[in-house]
């Protein structure tokens, strides 16, 4: 994975981001992945591209063992930092994990990172040499059908009063610069960010030897303040998923 890809040169108002008890982490994410991962003491997890471990400290807390590894620096000196005794971190690409054996790990969960990894099916493959058979891949992302970088925004119906959602792309795969810090004058922070179609995860899933177990979408816990487009906004918040999640078992 290319170094641009990493969000260590924001590490620290990531980790504030994330960490807001309002956050989507915190309210939607967090919740649903620790209900799908439903994990038994003792078993041995990989967060792929980690980040500061938000993640993985909660399933140690559920009493996992885990094993976190992001390609930043930045960030997993912040995982350290919060580490439990059944938590390590490790400076990694999510392309290529020399470091751990063959059928080490009983879950792997990339939450909120797949959409940053270039080389997405080499990751794929990975994740499926370090699972057991019969282990499970959990993947959430922001939904690649409704969020799409630069093709797809919320857009306003005056005449019946809807909000909408713009989709101008979807089927071709694309890279985009993101600004980490819209409005900001001086030298930007970009990292990059790949869209695809589900169809490309599920052929890659398949090709590394997942077989898709269960598709999730989830909503935003979040509402517009009082005025003539709440309720519109509202609605549309909970009929357009920020996030679709794939829980995936290794054949």
């Amino acid at each position: 994975m290319s170094r641009n890809t990493s969000w260590g040169g924001v590490a620290g108002w990531y980790d504030k981001v994330v960490n807001d008890d309002d956050s989507y982490q915190a309210k939607v994410i967090l919740p649903n992945v620790l209900r799908i991962v439903a994990l038994e003491k003792g078993k041995k997890v990989l967060d792929l591209a980690c980040g500061q471990g938000y993640f993985s400290h909660a399933l140690a807390a559920k009493g996992a063992h885990v094993t976190g590894v992001d390609i930043s620096s930045e960030l997993i000196e912040i995982a350290r930092t919060h580490a439990g005794h059944n938590e390590e971190f490790y400076v990694s690409s999510a392309e290529s994990l020399p470091a751990f054996k063959e059928k080490g790990f009983d879950v792997a969960i990339c939450v909120l990172a797949i959409q940053n990894i270039d080389r997405m099916a080499q990751a794929f493959r990975e994740v499926s040499r370090v699972l057991k058979d019969k282990g499970r891949f959990v993947l959430v992302l922001n939904h690649p059908a409704f969020r799409i970088p630069e093709e797809s925004s919320w857009g306003w119906d005056e005449k019946d009063g809807v909000q909408y959602r713009r989709v101008d792309g979807y089927m071709s795969e694309s890279r985009s610069a993101i600004d980490m810090h819209p409005g900001k004058t001086e030298k930007k922070d970009l990292t990059y960010s790949f869209h695809r179609p589900l169809q490309a995860y599920s052929k890659s899933l398949a090709n590394a030897g997942f077989s898709i177990a269960r598709i999730e979408e989830w909503v935003s816990h979040k509402e517009s303040e009082k005025g003539p487009k709440k309720q519109a906004e509202d609605r549309a918040r909970k009929e357009i998923p920020l996030f679709m999640c794939l829980e995936c078992s290794k054949v």
